[in-house]
Protein backbone atom coordinates (compact mmCIF):
# COMPACT_ATOMS: atom_id res chain seq x y z
CA UNK A 1 0.00 0.00 0.00
CA UNK A 2 3.01 2.70 0.73
CA UNK A 3 3.65 2.89 -3.17
CA UNK A 4 0.06 3.29 -3.68
CA UNK A 5 -0.13 6.19 -1.03
CA UNK A 6 3.38 7.14 -2.90
CA UNK A 7 1.79 7.75 -5.95
CA UNK A 8 -0.97 9.74 -4.77
CA UNK A 9 1.44 12.08 -2.83
CA UNK A 10 3.84 12.80 -5.73
CA UNK A 11 0.29 13.22 -8.04
CA UNK A 12 -1.00 15.89 -5.75
CA UNK A 13 2.37 17.44 -5.30
CA UNK A 14 2.60 17.42 -9.54
CA UNK A 15 -0.85 19.20 -9.23
CA UNK A 16 -0.04 22.05 -6.31
CA UNK A 17 3.27 22.63 -8.47
CA UNK A 18 1.11 23.35 -11.71
CA UNK A 19 -0.15 26.39 -9.50
CA UNK A 20 3.28 27.22 -7.97
CA UNK A 21 4.40 29.29 -10.55
CA UNK A 22 1.45 31.45 -11.24
CA UNK A 23 -0.13 34.35 -9.52
CA UNK A 24 -1.13 32.93 -5.79
CA UNK A 25 -4.53 34.17 -3.98
CA UNK A 26 -5.95 32.53 -0.73
CA UNK A 27 -8.41 33.07 1.57
CA UNK A 28 -8.47 33.11 5.05
CA UNK A 29 -9.32 30.09 7.06
CA UNK A 30 -11.83 30.65 10.19
CA UNK A 31 -8.38 29.76 11.99
CA UNK A 32 -6.67 32.62 10.82
CA UNK A 33 -4.24 30.37 8.11
CA UNK A 34 -4.30 31.19 4.40
CA UNK A 35 -5.79 28.07 2.13
CA UNK A 36 -5.22 28.56 -1.52
CA UNK A 37 -6.84 26.61 -5.01
CA UNK A 38 -3.94 24.53 -4.47
CA UNK A 39 -4.58 23.10 -1.09
CA UNK A 40 -8.13 22.30 -2.51
CA UNK A 41 -7.13 21.29 -5.28
CA UNK A 42 -5.03 18.49 -3.67
CA UNK A 43 -7.05 17.37 -1.11
CA UNK A 44 -10.07 17.09 -3.59
CA UNK A 45 -7.61 14.39 -5.57
CA UNK A 46 -5.70 12.93 -2.15
CA UNK A 47 -9.54 12.05 -0.92
CA UNK A 48 -10.58 10.92 -4.71
CA UNK A 49 -7.47 8.15 -4.72
CA UNK A 50 -7.28 7.63 -1.22
CA UNK A 51 -11.24 6.08 -1.71
CA UNK A 52 -10.42 4.08 -4.29
CA UNK A 53 -7.74 2.01 -2.09
CA UNK A 54 -10.70 1.46 0.40
CA UNK A 55 -14.15 3.28 0.69
CA UNK A 56 -14.68 2.30 4.23
CA UNK A 57 -11.80 4.08 5.94
CA UNK A 58 -12.93 7.54 6.50
CA UNK A 59 -10.24 10.18 6.31
CA UNK A 60 -9.27 13.88 8.09
CA UNK A 61 -7.87 16.38 6.57
CA UNK A 62 -7.29 19.96 7.14
CA UNK A 63 -9.02 21.02 4.25
CA UNK A 64 -12.12 19.86 4.75
CA UNK A 65 -15.27 19.74 7.71
CA UNK A 66 -14.19 17.66 10.44
CA UNK A 67 -16.66 15.13 11.32
CA UNK A 68 -18.12 15.27 15.24
CA UNK A 69 -16.30 13.70 17.80
CA UNK A 70 -19.52 11.19 18.54
CA UNK A 71 -18.87 10.51 14.80
CA UNK A 72 -15.09 9.77 14.74
CA UNK A 73 -14.48 8.48 18.25
CA UNK A 74 -15.57 5.04 17.08
CA UNK A 75 -13.25 4.62 14.57
CA UNK A 76 -10.41 2.01 15.11
CA UNK A 77 -8.85 3.53 11.78
CA UNK A 78 -8.34 6.45 9.70
CA UNK A 79 -6.53 8.14 6.89
CA UNK A 80 -5.16 11.58 8.16
CA UNK A 81 -4.31 14.14 5.35
CA UNK A 82 -2.37 17.82 5.05
CA UNK A 83 -2.56 18.36 1.35
CA UNK A 84 -0.25 21.29 1.28
CA UNK A 85 1.11 21.93 4.78
CA UNK A 86 3.02 24.69 4.55
CA UNK A 87 0.75 26.89 2.64
CA UNK A 88 2.69 30.24 3.90
CA UNK A 89 5.86 28.87 2.40
CA UNK A 90 4.01 27.87 -1.04
CA UNK A 91 2.72 31.56 -0.97
CA UNK A 92 5.86 32.94 -0.37
CA UNK A 93 7.70 30.33 -3.21
CA UNK A 94 10.54 29.72 -1.08
CA UNK A 95 9.70 25.86 -1.73
CA UNK A 96 9.42 24.92 2.20
CA UNK A 97 6.10 22.54 1.87
CA UNK A 98 4.88 19.11 1.76
CA UNK A 99 1.95 16.90 0.93
CA UNK A 100 1.39 14.71 4.05
CA UNK A 101 -0.80 11.41 4.26
CA UNK A 102 -0.74 8.68 7.10
CA UNK A 103 -2.96 5.56 8.27
CA UNK A 104 -3.99 5.96 11.71
CA UNK A 105 -5.01 2.64 13.34
CA UNK A 106 -5.92 2.29 17.20
CA UNK A 107 -4.34 5.90 18.12
CA UNK A 108 -1.10 5.31 16.28
CA UNK A 109 0.26 5.85 12.65
CA UNK A 110 0.91 2.70 10.94
CA UNK A 111 2.26 4.08 7.38
CA UNK A 112 2.94 7.50 6.78
CA UNK A 113 3.99 10.05 3.83
CA UNK A 114 5.45 13.21 3.47
CA UNK A 115 5.85 14.46 -0.31
CA UNK A 116 8.66 17.46 -0.96
CA UNK A 117 7.41 18.66 -4.66
CA UNK A 118 9.91 21.70 -4.86
CA UNK A 119 12.88 18.98 -4.05
CA UNK A 120 10.83 15.53 -5.50
CA UNK A 121 11.90 14.09 -1.92
CA UNK A 122 10.10 10.77 -0.48
CA UNK A 123 10.32 10.24 3.41
CA UNK A 124 7.89 6.97 4.11
CA UNK A 125 7.14 4.45 6.77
Amino acid sequence: MIEEVKRIALEAGELILKHYNKPISSQEKNDGSPVTIADLEADQLIRQELEKINTKTPIISEESKLPDYDTRRSWSRFWLVDPLDGTKEFIKRNGEFTVNIALIENGLPILGVIYIPTKKTFFYA
